[in-house]
């Protein structure tokens, strides 16, 4: 069976983005723990990086999730920007746009989109330490920006349908 590590975003001291006091990294855990009991309801082992309101810098994540042999690595995140409602939808990060990782990505936003999310694309962040300190394919999943009031609405309203998207998504790439 394959092992998906899943990092809720942020956390503890480090809130993520905030907007009208919604933070970021209670939305990423929520998400987090619903896609994993999703995969391991359809037998995938899962591990998390954190399942309470706790902070691990990005490669304290990276080395647990290589420490636990994983298979594939995917951090639940929601998206900000400069101004509330400038920016709308759905953006995966990889490491590069070709291989297993950007494959995922596709098939996560692929699965985002049919819930009502526009797809903003797969973008290549090799800065990242997430996506470059695993040694597995890691996919950093931008869920929608907090500090856009319909993303929002689609995410409170819609919430059971987009943890099934990117369990999907997983699971598509996966074969299963």
């Amino acid at each position: 069976m394959p092992l998906i590590v899943l990092d809720a975003g942020h956390g503890g001291a480090n809130p993520g983005a905030v907007y009208q006091g919604r933070q970021e990294k209670d939305d990423a855990l929520a998400l987090t723990l619903a896609v994993g009991e999703i995969l391991e309801s359809k037998g995938v082992e899962v591990y998390y990086t954190r399942t309470t309101d706790i902070y691990e810098s990005p490669s304290q994540k990276a080395q647990e999730a290589n420490q636990v042999g994983g298979d594939y690595f995917v951090s639940i995140h929601r998206n900000s920007s400069p101004y509330p409602n400038q920016y709308t939808g759905v953006e995966s990060l990889v490491y590069s746009r070709y291989g297993e990782a950007a494959r995922m990505a596709y098939n996560i936003n692929e699965q985002l989109e049919a819930v009502g999310f526009v797809n903003q694309g797969v973008n290549e962040r090799p800065n990242l330490v997430v996506l470059n300190s695993t040694q597995m394919p890691a996919v950093l999943v931008e869920v929608g920006f907090i500090n856009n009031d319909a993303d929002n609405q689609l995410f409170d309203e819609r919430f059971d349908e987009i943890a099934q998207a990117i369990a999907d998504g997983i699971l598509i790439t996966l074969g299963m």
